[in-house]
């Protein structure tokens, strides 16, 4: 029988609740950030690196490693602030969705949604988040 506190967390899960679990496990023999506040400075330090990774031309299996990191640290977050993970990003997926609606339906009321540039569709998506804050 495998003796770790961290036994039993169930590898199927969804990657994001898989990371909240292991970290809860951890989390009954005190391997735990104290305060959010250094959970950030976790996240902070994990974009430093990636960057760092980018400004030298890091491999794919490079970035991917900081870039798992990256979520790890952010799903330890959530977790610190007692938000569950999956669901802040379902909900997340679904602003950019309804965003991006309105960015399309902007863009082909104005002209050919395919000719549009990059800064067209910038000042969509800002004219999308302004109308649904109003």
């Amino acid at each position: 029988e495998d003796p770790s506190v961290l036994a039993g967390v169930p590898v199927a899960l969804p990657a994001l609740t898989r990371a909240e679990k292991l970290q809860n496990r951890a989390t009954r023999i005190g391997f735990d950030w104290p305060t959010p506040e250094r959970v950030m400075d976790k996240v902070h330090e994990e974009v430093a690196e990636l960057e760092h990774e980018l400004a030298n031309g890091g491999s794919n299996e490079r970035l991917a490693d900081e870039v798992g990191d990256l979520l790890f640290v952010c799903a330890n977050l959530s977790r610190k602030l007692g938000i569950d993970a999956e669901t802040a990003l379902r909900a997340a997926n679904t602003k950019f969705e309804r965003r991006f609606r309105a960015m399309e339906i902007s863009l082909t009321v104005n002209g050919d949604l395919g000719s549009a540039t990059l800064e067209d569709m910038e000042a969509g998506w800002e004219t999308a988040k302004l109308e649904e804050n109003l």
